[in-house]
């Protein structure tokens, strides 16, 4: 059976606004240590792909990033589809939330959570 591996350099950034909201959550809802931040896509959303994110556990075929002192978890398949992507949070007036700004995506849906590659 595979093994989640932790490597060094995450495929992906978080802008300091994300790390910071993200920790806030972790905090405020008490997230266990064994947990780390998930990120990836799944079908579905507008324009055929849609990002996941969220807590969970590593499982097998996942890697496992450290992005300054957070424990990033991503599927090995998913990589392709956010190579380069940078996620921040945003708080004003129109909108509250995380944006994924996406090379990869060629088209996105009007409210940005969804794409397609």
């Amino acid at each position: 059976m595979a093994t989640a591996v932790s490597t060094k350099i995450a495929p992906i950034t978080l802008t300091p606004g994300a790390l910071v909201e993200v920790r806030n959550i972790i905090e405020e809802k008490k997230v266990p240590t064994e947990y780390g931040l998930r990120i990836g896509v799944q079908g579905g959303g507008c324009s055929g792909m849609s990002y996941l994110l969220g807590f969970d556990k590593a499982k097998d075929n996942d890697e496992v990033y450290d992005l300054d002192g957070l424990k990033l978890i991503m599927d090995k398949k998913h990589a392709m589809y956010v190579l380069g992507m940078e996620v921040d949070f945003q708080d004003g007036l129109n909108a509250r939330g995380f944006v994924f700004n996406n090379p990869q995506a060629k088209s996105t849906c009007g409210c940005g959570s969804s794409f397609s590659a």
